[in-house]
């Protein structure tokens, strides 16, 4: 299990990216679901030991990860939102290095087992190309590769299907859903889609903080019958931000649309829609906002 406490995070200009984050999270998917900017990266890299929080605690089982963050590290699998490669190594020879210093001794083996990481993340066919060539989604699932080296306990993955076309991205969440049968799985991430598909527990996280965690469908299902929908002019806009919570406002077919939440049902002809986690996502960010304003 990972437990985090009462994290904290304040950078040197002044951001506070972490805001009293508090998680307890088992085996499986977990979706940290957020726009960028939200700060989920900064918990990600601090989940990761790559930098340390002011105040709080994270465990792992029985790791205290800020104390002994070099035991973490032999069981966690990171893909960050960014990474360099070396660009004139092939995929099969990093990995394969990779393999060696996580412990895989064992030539054959350890061939054996770049190549079946390959062919799960469908690099093998281009294994002895150089680093440098792949494409930007080739790149993204190269990463995802390294991260899986040495069956990790603790799997962390910041924007993990960015650059993937839609085959791809679906072949990666295959893979997830399979590796958090036996692990911790934490995606962050600011694609509704990746949550409601994969993840059984998720949270909603802004400016540093949890805003709502639980099941998806059960949190989508708290705004059964109070999401309404009209076709708008673009002008009235900033008037209906004024009067309702808006959710999103959107073109379809070339006509202007705006969805909004209301405990009651609203005049001015508006129709009651059925709603799902995109629409609990946008009230719970947006509803932030407009308490900030007011």
């Amino acid at each position: 299990m990972l437990t985090i406490k009462s994290l904290n995070k304040t950078y040197p200009n002044g951001t506070q990216a972490l805001n009293d984050v508090n998680l307890s999270l088992d085996k499986g998917m977990f979706g940290l679901l957020g726009p960028n900017g939200a700060g989920k990266s900064s918990l990600m890299r601090t989940i990761a030991t790559l930098q340390l929080a002011d105040s709080g605690t994270i465990t792992f089982n029985d790791i205290d990860v800020f104390k002994q963050p070099e035991e973490l590290r032999k069981i966690v699998g990171y893909l960050p939102q960014d990474f360099g490669v070396y660009p004139k190594v092939s995929a099969e020879m990093m990995l394969n290095h990779i393999a060696k210093v996580k412990g895989i001794t064992n030539t054959q083996e350890r061939k054996g087992y770049v190549a079946d990481l390959l062919n799960k993340v469908n690099l093998y066919k281009f294994r002895s190309r150089n680093l440098g060539d792949y494409s930007g989604g080739m790149r993204q699932r190269f990463g995802i590769a390294q991260a899986l080296i040495g069956n990790p306990k603790l799997i962390i993955v910041d924007e993990p299907t960015a650059g993937l076309d839609p085959l791809e991205r679906n072949r990666f969440h295959n893979l997830l859903s399979e590796l958090g049968e036996n692990a911790v799985v934490i995606l962050s991430t600011h694609i509704v889609d990746d949550v409601t598909n994969l993840c059984q527990n998720m949270a909603v996280f802004n400016e540093g903080k949890i805003l709502a965690q639980g099941n998806p469908q059960e949190l989508s299902e708290t705004l059964n019958g109070k999401v309404f929908r009209k076709k708008i002019n673009q002008s009235d806009l900033e008037r209906i931000e004024s009067d309702y919570i808006v959710l999103s406002n959107y073109l379809r077919g070339g006509e202007f649309y705006v969805s909004i939440y209301s405990d009651s049902t609203p005049s001015e002809g508006f129709e009651q829609i059925t709603n799902g986690l995109e629409d609990f996502y946008f009230y719970c960010i947006n509803k932030k906002q407009q308490e900030a304003i007011l």
